[in-house]
Parts: C-alpha cells; structure tokens; sequence
C-alpha cells in the first residue's frame, strides 16, 4: 500500500471561503438537499454541490498520470465505484484506447448524465454490494466517495473494493491533520459521514484487509 497523490493540484486549484459556506444558508437544509444526488447536488445553485458540473477537461492530468503509474494497457479492465458522471473514465479510455472501463455511481442522475461515450458502461448501485465478480478488474478506483458513507457502509465497501479488484486499486478520502483543517472539513462538505485523521484512515484499511493505495484530500 502506497500514498500517492494525483488530485491536490484539482482540489486547490478551487478557493473555498469556509465560514461563508457554514454561514450563509442553513447548513442542515443544504445538506439535507445534496444527500438526494439528484440535479440539485450536481447541476444546481453551488450550495447544494458542485454548481455545475460540466465535463471541461480536467481529468486528463489525471487520467495520464493513473495510467503511466499502474502501466495501463489496451484489454485491461477499470472500474470506478462512484463514478459520477464518468469524466475521470471517459478520459482514461482517451488516453488508453482500448481500456475496457465500468462505473457505479448510487446517484441514478449522474449516470443518466454522464458522459455518453462512457455511459453504456456505467450502472446505479451501491458500493457496498458491487454487481461484480470476484477479481474483476485489473484497476480499481474510488475517488472522494467512501467519506460519504456511515462505518458500517464504509467497511463493506472497501470490503467489495477489495473483493472485485485483482491487483491495482486507489482511492481518495477526505481527512484532517489538526484542528482547522477539521473545522473547514466540517464547514465545506454536504454528504460527509466520515470524518477521520489519516491515522484513523490507515487503522480502517487494515481492518477491512485494503491493500490498494491512497491519498487524501485536506482542506487547508
């Protein structure tokens, strides 16, 4: 297991005013709206989510960077549990013609919105009971999604994570080093359940017999 890092040039590239976002619509309402995943949480006013999440291209870096780092070849399998609208796997297949990719997402909006070169290979589901066979998949990611859930849920997902993948896996979770990072987690995130130090997020992968790779996402 390994902590490597491809998305904190995405995530700080955004500037956050966390006390505005705490502050100036009642927090338990917008959350209360984010949690159904349905147009507001991606397509709708920034306090319900993203504002708008439009595909633009970001992903690349990204995706370029995943496949040199896991040596990704045409033939392969990838699946990404919480895909969203499936920029991240559109982009893979750009940049590994040939890769074969699947994605999950609970959101049934955000499959119906996906990206449409990728969207005959994603499903709704639940990452907790992943519609997969066992070894699946030759690369396995799950990005800023496993926050989301509550301990119980948390531990059967990476549970199935581990279950579907053969080799290769990386996921992305939320965490906090100190005591402001903590408040602005608290502030900033809408569907948040988990929030865990990096030292409480290794004792869960061990627990759950992870053995992917990981980073986290730290709000400074």
């Amino acid at each position: 297991m390994s902590y490597i890092d491809f998305l904190t040039p995405l995530h700080t590239s955004t500037k956050r005013d966390y006390l505005k976002r705490m502050m100036e619509y009642p927090k338990a309402e917008t959350i209360t709206v984010a949690k159904r995943y349905d147009h507001e949480y991606w397509d709708g006013d920034r306090r319900f989510g993203y504002g708008g999440y439009k595909y633009d291209g970001r992903w690349r870096v990204v995706a370029e960077a995943m496949a040199e780092q896991y040596n990704l070849k045409p033939g392969q399998k990838v699946l990404d549990v919480g895909c969203g609208k499936a920029f991240l796997l559109y982009e893979l297949t750009q940049v590994v013609p040939g890769l074969e990719v699947a994605g999950m997402d609970i959101s049934s909006y955000a499959i119906e919105n996906a990206k449409e070169e990728v969207r005959p290979m994603l499903q709704v589901a639940d990452a907790t009971k992943l519609p997969y066979e066992d070894n699946s998949f030759d690369f396995v990611i799950s990005l800023n999604v496993l926050h989301n859930l509550y301990c119980q849920d948390l531990d059967k997902a990476l549970r199935e994570i581990e279950r579907v993948g053969k080799k290769n896996k990386y996921i992305v979770v939320e965490s906090y080093r100190n005591e402001q990072e903590k408040v602005n987690l608290m502030c900033w995130v809408l569907t948040g359940e988990c929030f865990f130090t990096p030292e409480e997020w290794e004792w869960w992968f061990q627990q759950t017999g992870y053995t992917g790779d990981h980073s986290f996402i730290y709000f400074e």
